[in-house]
């Protein structure tokens, strides 16, 4: 019955290296984007939020700004509390 388990769960789990492999190559993206957050100013940082409201009543998709999301959360939070999110 043990061994039945391993092949059901083995079987569930197919494709997760790939989805790993994304999203470590998204998380991977995100970084890159670190240094150009880093020059915003506190004021331009909490005015991303408005931006990115605006694209997307504008017409974009969520998906589209995603990373820049992301990024401008990482750089809100190590400016807040002092420590940089890392990747996981």
């Amino acid at each position: 019955m043990a061994q039945q388990l391993g092949s059901f769960e083995k079987v569930l789990r197919v494709g997760e290296g790939r989805r790993l492999k994304r999203l470590a190559e998204q998380a991977s993206f995100i970084g890159t984007l670190e240094p150009e957050f880093e020059k915003l100013s506190d004021t331009e940082l909490v005015a991303k939020t408005a931006e990115f409201r605006q694209r997307v009543e504008s017409g974009e998709q969520l998906d589209e700004i995603l990373f820049e999301a992301f990024a401008a959360v990482r750089e809100a939070f190590k400016r807040t509390m002092g420590v940089r999110l890392f990747v996981v």
